[in-house]
């Protein structure tokens, strides 16, 4: 019995070891299949999101193909989701979340009354009527589209939802290949006030010879919490301008893209800032920005700037709202005379660097801009206010701004404030997919700010003789653009513009071929146009 009892312990331990045996292969085949299942559930899922990737792309290099680079600056701000940069598609030129971006943009054109073309501005013809506008023009045209530039972009992901994004734009004059400098084409011409015919042509700008001048910033941002970055960026005011202009700020065909003013708050100086915080969400359908920007010391005239923006998307509608503040504005609107060079060395005043002649204000803005898009039709409308007043901080002739020597200021020319508003309309229609049309109309007014009574009665009776007359200014164009080939377009355009009344001072008969004798009691105006044709190529 005893040695039964024995032998059953024996097939039972035996039995148990064997069930154990057995349990742990089970266990380990099981561990093992988890792994696998876990394996293939994410080799399913990259699968599956590549695929997604795939499917997207074409609608994706076509909404590449799309994008007016004009302000890729704005591209990376949440607030802006309608301007937002596509993600990169197979034919970018990226590396490791860097991309290199551009656009060149030229052509040939005519304008009714023109100048020589500027190998300095990025604005380099006279798109615009000047008063140095003599004779007709014909030939090479630069940027009339868009500025040319190129640019490096990058966003990389710093920690769990959290991104580190920069942004820097050289922009240049396609033609000569010269940086932008619009206070040198301006200096340029320093001199030639009795020979007008012998300017060429010139314009104030906020890009004068920096290396990055449209852009250079850096900063975070979060799909939650919104985007602050620093450094040199776009004004709020100037986002709005190339968002709700019907035709994207184009030089030759904007009057917001070819006198810039409206872009930067009164001041096309300000359009671009240095020194500048902005911060920027969206929340659903809103969106909210705002900017300072700080002074410089003596090492540019622009004063503090402040902006606010806030903005609404809904059903294929957008809207925002702007206001800013801007303190020691400069407006350069001509070349110094003859005596004014020859007068600023013995005020002791540097000539190597450059002179200028500047209008120093206090502006006030406000700005609404709308558009709505249904089917192949988008239309847009605009409206900006600006109130302009004597600096409460005035500028001396020594100071410097971009660089250049303040030799003559003007602290006093709104003793009345100006007024000066600026409305606008316009429509953009998909022909085809790749062939688009638009259209716009704007009109700009001032009001008579003369501060003596003297001469307001001499703008009651001279009213184009004085530039603190009240005066208006009109512009039409038409344009068409062509995506004939992947980020190439050929467009072709005209733009009608006409001058009047204290808007006009300065544009004689010698420039336009207009009567123009001024006559009491009478409005005088000055017109001309510019058709152009050109190539775009877009990366």
């Amino acid at each position: 019995m005893k040695r039964i009892l024995l032998s059953s312990v024996a097939v039972f331990a035996f039995a148990a070891m064997a069930h154990a045996d057995e349990l742990t292969d089970i266990q380990a085949q099981s561990k093992q299949l988890r792994e696998q299942n876990q394996l293939l559930m994410k080799r399913l899922s990259d699968l599956e999101k590549r695929q997604q990737k795939l499917e997207k792309q074409p609608a994706q290099a076509q909404a590449a193909r799309n994008v007016n680079p004009t302000d890729a600056m704005a591209a990376d701000l949440p607030y802006k989701a309608v301007v937002k940069a596509p993600p990169p598609v197979n034919d970018d030129i990226c590396w490791k979340g860097v991309c290199v971006y551009g656009a060149f943009d030229m052509g040939v054109g005519y304008q009714q009354h023109g100048s020589p073309y500027s190998p300095f501005s990025a604005n380099p013809n006279s798109y615009m009527i000047q008063k140095q506008s003599f004779g007709s023009y014909f030939g090479v045209t630069g940027n009339a589209m868009s500025v040319s530039f190129i640019g490096l972009r990058g966003k990389q992901e710093i920690a769990d939802g959290l991104y580190g994004i920069f942004n820097v734009q050289a922009a240049f004059n396609p033609a000569s290949g010269m940086g932008d400098n619009g206070i040198a084409s301006v200096a340029q011409n320093n001199g030639l006030n009795t020979a007008l015919s012998a300017q060429n042509s010139y314009g104030d700008s906020s890009r004068n010879g920096q290396m990055f001048a449209t852009a250079a910033y850096f900063g975070i941002d979060s799909p939650t919490y919104g985007a602050f970055t620093m450094g040199r960026q776009s004004n709020l005011i100037r986002d709005n301008v190339i968002n709700y202009d019907p035709i994207g700020g184009a030089q030759a065909f904007s009057l917001l893209g070819a006198q810039g003013a409206n872009a930067g708050g009164g001041a096309t100086e300000n359009a671009i800032l240095d020194n500048a915080y902005k911060y920027a969400v969206g929340v659903g359908p809103v969106r909210l920005a705002a900017l300072v920007a700080l002074r410089n010391g003596n090492n540019s005239g622009v004063g503090n700037v402040f902006s606010g923006d806030i903005g609404f998307d809904y059903m294929g509608w957008s809207i925002d709202f702007a206001g800013a503040k801007t303190y020691d504005a400069i407006v350069i609107g001509a070349p110094l005379t003859a005596a004014q060079v020859a007068a600023a060395p013995i005020a002791g005043l540097a000539t190597g660097m450059g002179q200028i002649n500047p209008t120093v204000s206090d502006n006030t803005v406000f700005q609404v801009g709308t558009k709505y898009t249904i089917g192949p039709w988008k239309v847009y409308g605009g409206y900006e206010w600006i109130k302009y007043q004597n600096p409460n901080n005035p500028l001396a002739a020594g100071n410097l701004d971009q660089g250049f020597v303040i030799a003559n200021p003007n602290n006093t020319n709104y003793t009345v404030n100006k007024i000066l508003q600026t409305a606008w309309v316009g429509a953009k229609y998909a022909i085809t997919r790749d062939l688009d049309i638009y259209g716009g109309y704007w009109h700009e007014w001032q009001n008579n700010f003369a501060s003596t009574a003297a001469n307001v009665g001499f703008c009651a009776t001279n009213p184009v003789q004085g530039t603190q007359c009240a005066g208006s200014l009109d512009a039409v164009s038409l344009v068409v653009d062509w995506r004939f080939a992947k980020h190439i377009d050929l467009y072709a355009g005209v733009m009608w513009l006409q001058v009047k009344d204290g808007l006009a001072n300065g544009y004689t008969a010698a420039s336009t071929n207009n009567a123009n004798v001024f006559v009491p009691g009478q409005s005088n105006k000055a017109s001309s146009y510019d058709p152009t044709i050109g190539l775009r190529y877009q990366f």
